[in-house]
This record gives structure tokens, sequence and C-alpha cells, in this order.
């Protein structure tokens, strides 16, 4: 988008970069996750109760979704990829005992395999009953759950030219994340079925180009003047800036069954957000052809980690598993800097395998759908 007439040194207070706090590349993770009932393996809309119930120290990682049966779960502020990881153990694990005298369990998966929209109860709280009356029963479809992760920039420039690079990789890191292949009791064909029942709610999807932050500021602010939202967190998109903590945030992956899943993709979100920013690794073509990242990213929903992607400089489809390792050597040096090298490795061991395709080996080997999520359950701590 072209520069628009108001500057930064006139921008709104939400348009303040609060980056500088911490170091570059600092990584925080937020992974939205299901709430079940032990009995069924079904949802339970029970994220009020769970957060008047659980302890003080645990009810502080603790953020409710707009649907009753999804809770976020946020880590700290974390220099390395393993030291946010461990949080995200602790905060799993305290959360699981602390369900467990309440007849309730939880579990990640991008959609839960057996949820139907008219069982989808809406979060007290007013932000997202005002999301309800705002999007009106859009907001009643079956939850998702999704993996975001936050990387520091310490200059609000430097952080709109990673955005605009980063938009480039949505596809890459939504396929090595896809983790909902059943919706409503069948299996979609889909490797993120999450993807597209997202796509329900407004300002989803792979986001425009700016061309310095003066640009972002200016329209979106316009939007909240026009009063269609109230501040940028309503903008759902793929990737996006969050000026109040100083992060690009990625938000275009699955949640993922198990905490190394999450790491593999944490180091890579790290280690490329740093490879861009020190060297402009993907090109300018591959970031303007907005229709061709458009197009990818429903390749990357459908297919997963088989999924072909469109290389817009050479007009060919290149499938993941060459486009994969050459992105990972270029970013290794940055990896080792920031000492996650072998959580980015081990997305290329011979025996990786998405959430989706680890689903669907569950279900293959003769388990039903609730036998599914009760796996899933079993291997979330």
């Amino acid at each position: 988008m072209s520069s628009p007439t108001t500057s930064v040194s006139t921008a709104p207070k939400w348009a303040e970069w609060g980056g500088g706090k911490h170091p570059n590349w600092t990584v925080g993770i937020e992974e939205e996750v299901m709430l079940l009932n032990t009995q069924d393996a079904t949802l339970a809309q029970s994220i009020d109760y769970v957060l008047r119930t659980v302890s003080p120290s645990l009810a502080d990682r603790l953020t409710p979704e707009t649907h009753g049966s999804a809770v976020e779960l946020a880590t700290g502020v974390n220099e390395k990829v393993s030291e946010a990881i461990n949080d995200l153990i602790d905060v799993r694990t305290r959360l699981k005992r602390e369900l467990e005298p309440l007849a309730l369990k939880v579990a990640c998966s991008g959609t839960h395999p057996q949820a139907v929209w008219y069982q989808t109860v809406i979060s007290s709280g007013e932000r997202y009953q005002g999301l309800y009356g705002s999007m009106r029963e859009l907001a009643r479809r079956e939850p998702t759950f999704a993996l975001h992760v936050h990387v520091g920039v310490g200059d609000q420039e430097d952080a709109i030219r990673l955005y605009n690079r980063l938009r480039g990789h949505v596809p890459l890191f939504l396929a090595l994340s896809a983790n909902s292949p059943y919706w409503q009791g069948r299996d979609t064909g889909l490797a993120s079925a999450r993807t597209p029942l997202f796509q329900a709610f407004p300002r989803v999807g792979i986001p425009l180009k700016f061309d310095d932050y003066a640009a972002y500021v200016e329209t979106v602010d316009l939007m909240i003047r026009s009063g269609c939202f109230p501040e940028p967190t309503y903008l759902w998109w793929d990737v996006r800036p969050q000026p109040r903590f100083g992060t690009i945030e990625i938000r275009t992956m699955d949640a993922q069954i198990d905490s190394a899943s999450t790491a593999a993709l944490v180091a890579l979100v790290q280690s490329v957000s740093k490879l861009e920013h020190d060297e402009g690794w993907i090109s300018e073509r591959q970031i303007s052809v907005q229709e061709a990242l458009n197009e990818n990213r429903f390749l990357a929903a459908r297919d997963g980690y088989d999924a072909e992607l469109i290389d817009a400089d050479t007009s060919t489809r290149v499938p993941i598993a060459q486009m994969l390792p050459k992105l990972i050597e270029a970013a290794r040096p940055h990896a080792q800097d920031l000492g996650c090298e072998a959580e980015l490795d081990s997305l290329l061991d011979t025996d990786f395998r998405t959430g989706a395709q680890r689903q669907r080996d569950i279900v293959r080997s003769g388990a039903s759908l609730t036998e599914l999520v009760g796996t899933l359950a079993q291997q979330f701590a």
C-alpha cells in the first residue's frame, strides 16, 4: 500500500511501538487448546468455571477465547526457543493436573474432530459477546484452535519490513503445522480444516504489503476511527504487527499435539525472521503477487506437507519436501546464533509427520474419532 498522509509522529496512542524492551528475536508462544469432558471426550463449555477454579498463578497464564470450550495458554518473553518451550510445558502440565479433579481434560488439535456448530457456546466476556454482536451466527461456527508465535523487533520500520517478508512464508508455516483433518465427524480431505473454518471471520488471511509503518497505521486507524472495531487485535491476519508488544505475530498455524512439534515451528519462525531481517532471503516477487500468496495458502491448508506451492519467480509449483531443506539451510546460521538449531533441524528428520498425518495414522490403525481425541489428550503433557 502506498504511503498515507498521516505521519508516525502524529499517530494514535495504540500505534506506539513497544519494541526495545527486550532484545530482537525474543519469542512468546500462545496456543489455543480445547477443554474436554473426561467421560466422553466431547468439548466442555467450561472456560468461565475453569478460570474461577484453577490456582491464581495458573489463571494468570490463561485467557478465554471466543468459544467457551477454548482456552489460550501463554508463555512469557524468552530469548531462546528452549526456554519458551519449557515454559509452555510447565503451563500445559499444571493445567492438565488442575483439571483432573474437575472431570475435565485438555488436548490440542486445530479442530475437535466431532464438534458441530449447534453445540457451540460463546464465552461470556464483553469482548466475545461483542464479537457475536458484530458477526452474528458466524461466531457460532465450530471452535478452532491455533498456535501464535510472537517475535520481538525493536524498531517499527524494521518490523513492518519483516512483516512484509514473512507474508511469503505463511503458506509453508501453515503446511508444516497442519493438524486438523477431521471436522463434524468426518475426514475433510484437508490437512488444516481450521483454516477455511476460521476464514468465516472477517479480516482473516494473508494481508497486503505496506510501504512503511505509517501506511500500516493509517490503514488500521481508518477502520478504528470508522467504528469497525475498537483496536488492532480485531485484525485476525495470518501475520500481523503487534505494536503494544513490539512484535510481529505469526497466527496462521494450527495448535500442535505436543510441545516438541511446537518447538520445531517456533524455531523455524524465529530463525526465518532473523534470516529475513538480516539478508532479505525471499524474493520481492514472491511477496508481491497477492493472488499467488492466497493460492499457496489454500494449497497448504488442503495438502499440508504434501503441498506443491507456487514459485512466483519460476512460474512453477515446488513440493514442500524440496522447498523446506533450502530454507532451513539458509536459516541454520541464524538458528545457531539463536540457539535453536536442534529444534529447527527436527523438521528435516526422516520420521517427521505433521499433526494431520499423525491423526490420520491413528484412525487408520483402527481408532474411532472419540479414541483419537483421547489419544490427543494423553499426548498433551
